[in-house]
């Protein structure tokens, strides 16, 4: 099957951008950063994304593009004959394929609130009315079924086009529409009452803030948002040729990602400040907090239109590109044709996503955690808390170790082209730091998780640490 190669370097950049920009910047950043104290978390977060999503995304760029595979078979074209790093492949296809069946349904939220908001349903309501109203659509099971439906749908539907015509030029769309919209609500946001207070909290950092909780937070938080470690980049890179080096990509495309997630928190706290909202209420802030603030604006039911349109645009970028590689690994396991593989791959994800979008109806009753916890908490634990960071972790060592890829090729790969390139002397930190700061958090995250009290080992742990 002949290699399908993208258009242009701004379709790679934005496709690239386009996955890592999504729900983890406009949803779960902002909440995440009231909750563990405003400045204080975005200050440690964009260390993290320095200190280790850099590394690792050019890592997974580089066995993307030496390879010229998928996630599925990038390790078979890359190791030695009779290792097993191929397995990591089988588990990051599996990763994605997860990720989607919690993340369709996130997006579906979104896709339902612009809906409401444009056709008024939300205008006039007051604060309890906007609460019971998440959890009566959380209830409804023919709107939480049909509004991912329509992202599933919706987002293979794109993808049988092509690669060019199809994925590459929505994905351009979406992202200036994208970029534009936030402007639009940033500049909103700083007239504002509340601006000041808003700004304050979001951009000064308290140091006294700065605790276990907010480090652990700011770690998973650089994981989920960049999606490392479970090759949703590296099948971008194989798209791509060889004039540009990996690190100055990877760059360009942490700008842009860092960029959305900080506008965002520009256009929340001002609003949460503003009309009197607990900028730490948590994953509903976007649904119930954000739905009291555009009730209390003027011109409301315009601005959550255009809030809840900008959310849309940023979920579905990452919703393509992951689908895109899902697609890609049925193929090359199959040799189908992408038409025929897209709409195989559609029914699947249809009937994968149902267990997260009936878990707050349905299946209310299945409690993995304890009595609050869903189905949802469940995927995502298994996403943000083991797959991604053990994912990073096999990236390191499969490009760092002679048992593996080895630093040599990696670093040959990765400077190829024009631009800046990984200098040699960091090649102690990538083999022996990273894989340490890494493991630790690891460990260190499984045992402040949420839900840790309710499993006997994590509390056997937690109590001689």
């Amino acid at each position: 099957m002949e290699r399908e190669k993208l258009g242009s370097r701004l379709g790679f950049i934005l496709l690239s951008a386009g996955c890592a920009i999504g729900c983890g910047n406009v949803w779960k950043f902002p909440w995440m950063c009231g909750e563990y104290g405003g400045g204080a978390f975005v200050l440690i977060y964009l260390l993290f994304l320095v200190i280790m999503g850099l590394p690792v995304m050019i890592m997974e760029f580089s066995v993307g593009r030496a390879s010229q595979a998928s996630v599925i078979k990038c390790y078979q074209n890359l190791e030695k004959q009779g290792q097993k790093w191929h397995y990591h492949g089988i588990a990051a296809f599996i990763g994605n394929i997860l990720l989607m069946m919690f993340y369709t349904s996130v997006a579906g939220w979104i896709l339902y609130y612009f809906i409401s908001f444009l056709k008024g349903d939300m205008t006039g309501i007051d604060n309890t009315v906007s609460s019971n109203l998440f959890d009566n659509m959380l209830s409804n099971v023919p709107v939480m079924v049909g509004f991912m439906a329509i992202v599933v749908i919706l987002g293979f539907a794109i993808l049988c086009f092509g690669l060019q015509k199809g994925l590459e030029k929505i994905t351009k769309y979406i992202m200036v529409f994208l970029l534009l919209l936030m402007v639009v609500l940033a500049i909103r946001g700083f007239w504002l009452d509340g601006a000041k207070e808003g700004l304050t909290f979001y951009l000064k950092p308290d140091f006294n803030e700065i605790n276990g909780n907010v480090i652990v937070g700011a770690m998973k938080q650089a994981f989920f948002t960049l999606s490392l470690g479970i090759g949703s980049m590296a099948i971008f890179g194989s798209y791509i040729g060889k004039d540009r080096t990996l690190m100055g990509e990877s760059i360009n495309i942490l700008v842009l990602d860092t960029f959305v997630a900080i506008m965002a928190g520009l256009i929340i706290f001002p609003a949460c400040f503003t009309f009197d909202v607990e900028a730490g209420s948590g994953p509903s802030l976007l649904f119930v907090a954000m739905a009291k603030v555009f009730n209390n604006m003027a011109g409301g039911r315009i601005w959550g239109s255009l809030f809840f349109l900008f959310m849309f645009f940023a979920a579905m970028s990452t919703v393509l590109a992951v689908f895109e590689n899902i697609l890609a690994c049925v193929r090359e396991i199959t040799g189908w044709k992408r038409i025929k593989a897209s709409i195989i791959c559609c029914i699947a994800m249809l009937i994968l996503s149902l267990p997260c979008a009936l878990g707050y109806n349905v299946l209310a009753n299945f409690h993995p955690f304890n009595s609050s916890s869903t189905v949802l908490d469940l995927e995502d634990f298994i996403v943000s808390n083991c797959l991604l960071p053990i994912g990073s972790l096999v990236y390191i060592l499969f490009c760092t170790s002679k048992k593996g890829w080895g630093f040599e090729n990696f670093i040959n790969e990765a400077n190829t082209g024009r631009g800046p390139k990984v200098a040699k002397c960091l090649r102690p930190y990538f083999t022996y730091v990273l894989p340490i700061i890494i493991i630790f958090l690891f460990i260190i995250s499984i045992i402040t998780f949420e839900f840790a009290d309710n499993f006997t080992i994590l509390r056997w742990i937690k109590s001689i640490i």
